[in-house]
C-alpha cells in the first residue's frame, strides 16, 4: 500500500454505504465553562477530555484505507464500525464489517494510546435495536451482550448508533412508541453491570433529541445525559438527493439563511439538545469527510446574467443521481429489499482523484467554486459532467472547531476517518478546537 502522499484509490465499489463571518456567527453563541484537557484511552470517563474522534469502517480495511493509514498520533477515540443487531438479544453481529480485523484495531489503538471502542447499529445495523430492549427480560439479556462483547474484544467504550428510536429509519426496522424510555432503561441497567460501569458509553445521535412516545422530540433527556459520557451530533446529510434543492450536507449554520432554506444545522441541534437537558460539555460535534453529488444543468447552477457565479440552493434533476467515488453505495436492493440507486457521495479524497480539487484540497482549474459563509459550506461544479457537489474543506472544518472550543463542546467526531486527504481536514479541525501536538 503506497503511503498517505501517493495513496490509490480504491477501485472495488462499498456495498453499505476562520472566515470573515465567523465571528458574526459565533458572536450570539453562549459561551460555557467547560475545562478541557487533551488525554487518551478509557479515561476519558474520569477527566471528560476533549474528544478527537471518528469511525474507522472495517469494510473499507481492504479498499484503499487500512489501520496503517490511521493517524494515531492525532486521535483520542475510534469508533470501529460496525457491530450491528440481531434478531436474537443473544448475539451481535460484525457481519460485513470484517470481524478479523477487530482484534488488530483494538491492539493498534492500545498501542498508541487511543480509546479503542466499537459502534454498534448503523443505518443498515440497527434494525433490532427496539426488540432487544422492548422489555426488561430482553434488556437484561442485550445488557450482558454487550457487556460480553466489550469484554472479549477489550473494548473501552460503546458508541450506539440506533437510527432511530420510535422513528424509521431505513425502512424495516423493529419500532415501537415507548423505544426511548426502553433505550433509557437499557442504558441505566448497562451502567448497574460491573463491566458497563467502567465503559466510556456514548450515542451517534440525530440534530433533534431522541422521539418521544406522543412522535415528538423529546423535551427532557436529562435521563440520559446522566448515563452517557457524550453524544456526537450527526451534522451531516441535512441535505441530500432527497431534498427540494441542493443544500449544504452539513451547515454549521442556518439562521442566516433564507427561512425555507432553515432545516438544521450545527449550532440549531446543539441548542435543541441543551434545551433539552443535556450540557454542552456532552456534546460532540459530528463532522463530515464527505459530500453529496447532485445533477445541475448549467441553466440553474448559475447566477442569472452570469457565467461564473454559482447559484444558491439550485433546483436539480432528482432523476438523474450523478454516481460519487469509488466507495460510494452502489445501486441495488438494501437490507429491507428496497431498491436504490447510487448514493452519490464524494469522500474528500474522492473529490480529489475525480477532478474536482487539487491535492491541497482547493478547486481544480475549470472547477466553479462557491462557498456559503452561513453554512461555512463549499460546492464545487463540473460544467461539463453537469455535477455539483456540497462538501466541506479546510475552511468549514476551522469553522466549526472555532465553534466547538466557544461553545464549550466535548470535541468532535468524524464520518469517516478514511474520507480525509493527507489529514487536510483533521488538522484544520483540531487546530482550531484547541487540540494541539
Amino acid at each position: 500500500m503506497p503511503p498517505k502522499q501517493t495513496r490509490q484509490v480504491p477501485i472495488l465499489p462499498c456495498s453499505l454505504f476562520a472566515t470573515v463571518m465567523l465571528g458574526l456567527l459565533l458572536s450570539s453563541v453562549p459561551l460555557f465553562a467547560f475545562s478541557v484537557t487533551v488525554t487518551a484511552g478509557s479515561s476519558l470517563r474520569a477527566d471528560h477530555s476533549l474528544v478527537a474522534g471518528a469511525w474507522y469502517t472495517g469494510w473499507h480495511a481492504t479498499e484503499g484505507f487500512p489501520l496503517s493509514e490511521v493517524s494515531w498520533d492525532k486521535y483520542n477515540t475510534l469508533y470501529y464500525s460496525f457491530a450491528i443487531t440481531t434478531p436474537s438479544v443473544h448475539e451481535l453481529s460484525l457481519d460485513g464489517s470484517d470481524p478479523e480485523l477487530l482484534p488488530q484495531f483494538v491492539s493498534e489503538a492500545k498501542k498508541h494510546g487511543v480509546s479503542a471502542q466499537i459502534a454498534i447499529g448503523g443505518w443498515t445495523g440497527g434494525r433490532w435495536f427496539s426488540s432487544n430492549v422492548n422489555s426488561a427480560e430482553n434488556r437484561t439479556a442485550f445488557v450482558q451482550t454487550v457487556a460480553n462483547f466489550a469484554e472479549q474484544y477489550d473494548l473501552d467504550g460503546i458508541n450506539f448508533d440506533w437510527e432511530y428510536p420510535n422513528h424509521q429509519g431505513i425502512g424495516c426496522n423493529t419500532i415501537s412508541s415507548d423505544d426511548t424510555s426502553n433505550f433509557l432503561a437499557f442504558l441505566q441497567a448497562l451502567r448497574q453491570n460491573p463491566v458497563g460501569a467502567k465503559l466510556v458509553l456514548s450515542a451517534a445521535v440525530a440534530d433533534t433529541p431522541f422521539v418521544d412516545s406522543n412522535g415528538s422530540p423529546s423535551t427532557n433527556v436529562s435521563g440520559f445525559a446522566d448515563v452517557f459520557d457524550y453524544i456526537a451530533i450527526m451534522n451531516y446529510d441535512i441535505w441530500g438527493p432527497w431534498s427540494a434543492a441542493v443544500g449544504p450536507n452539513a451547515p454549521l449554520n442556518d439562521a442566516c439563511a433564507a427561512a425555507g432554506d432553515q432545516v438544521g444545522s450545527a449550532m440549531s441541534a446543539v441548542k435543541k439538545w441543551s434545551d433539552a437537558g443535556m450540557p454542552a460539555g456532552k456534546i460532540v460535534l459530528g463532522v463530515a469527510s464527505y459530500g453529496h453529488s447532485f445533477s445541475v444543468p448549467p441553466t440553474d447552477a448559475f447566477v442569472s446574467g452570469s457565467k461564473t457565479r454559482l447559484q444558491a440552493y439550485p433546483a436539480f434533476n432528482a432523476s438523474n443521481q450523478p454516481s460519487g467515488d469509488a466507495w460510494d453505495d452502489v445501486a441495488g436492493v438494501d437490507v429491507c429489499g428496497a431498491y436504490a440507486g447510487p448514493g452519490g457521495n464524494w469522500d474528500f479524497w474522492g473529490l480529489i482523484d475525480g477532478g474536482f480539487l487539487t491535492p491541497r484540497g482547493v478547486p481544480a482549474k475549470g472547477i466553479y467554486y462557491r462557498y456559503d459563509a452561513c453554512s461555512q459550506t463549499p460546492y464545487v461544479y463540473n460544467k461539463t459532467s453537469e455535477v455539483m457537489v456540497s462538501f466541506d474543506n479546510a475552511r468549514s472544518f476551522a469553522a466549526k472547531g472555532n465553534y466547538i472550543k466557544k461553545a464549550g463542546l466535548r470535541g468532535f467526531a468524524m464520518w469517516e476517518a478514511g474520507g480525509d486527504w493527507n489529514d487536510i481536514l483533521l488538522n484544520s479541525i483540531r487546530s482550531t478546537a484547541g487540540l494541539h501536538k
